[in-house]
């Protein structure tokens, strides 16, 4: 059912916690399964991402999709972390149980919000980045309605 990356990053998670002062925060959830992620980031002063901690509340996927993200847009700068999407993280954790996709929208979701909040935050505009969603739901919906080429 689980790739065993998946479950590596389950059982043994990495980045959990909180940056005490960090550059970027995102928030968001899925209503339907009761998951929140939160993605922290610090971003040195030439855009690139120092470190990345996770809190999330959730199934098992949930962990390891938030495990994997912030293991992937750690040393990248703002743009290249804009490009670190929900096929991404399944791509790097060898797949996701289709009932699991949600996970990994919430993974790339966070990541944008945390770059949206540190773009607010220092008045920069970040090329290609989007408000967030607080809400990955609606985005999951279209995303099985409509499936990526």
């Amino acid at each position: 059912m689980y790739s065993e990356k998946v479950m590596d990053h389950f059982n043994n998670p990495r980045n959990v916690g909180e940056l005490e002062n960090p550059s970027g925060v995102g928030t968001v959830g899925n209503a339907k399964c009761g998951d929140i992620m939160r993605i922290y980031l610090d971003i040195d002063n030439l855009g690139v991402i120092q470190d990345a901690k996770f809190k999330t509340f959730g199934c098992g996927a949930a962990v390891a999709t938030s495990s994997m993200a912030t293991e992937l847009v750690k040393g990248k700068t703002v743009q290249e972390a804009l490009t670190v999407t929900n096929k991404t993280v399944m791509e790097a954790l060898d797949g996701l149980p289709p009932v699991k996709v949600h996970c990994s929208l919430l993974a790339e979701e966070a990541i944008h919000a945390a770059l949206w909040d540190y773009a607010k935050k220092h008045g920069i505009e970040i090329t290609g980045l989007k408000p967030p969603v607080s809400d990955v739901d609606e985005r999951e919906e279209l995303l099985f309605r409509h499936p990526p080429k």
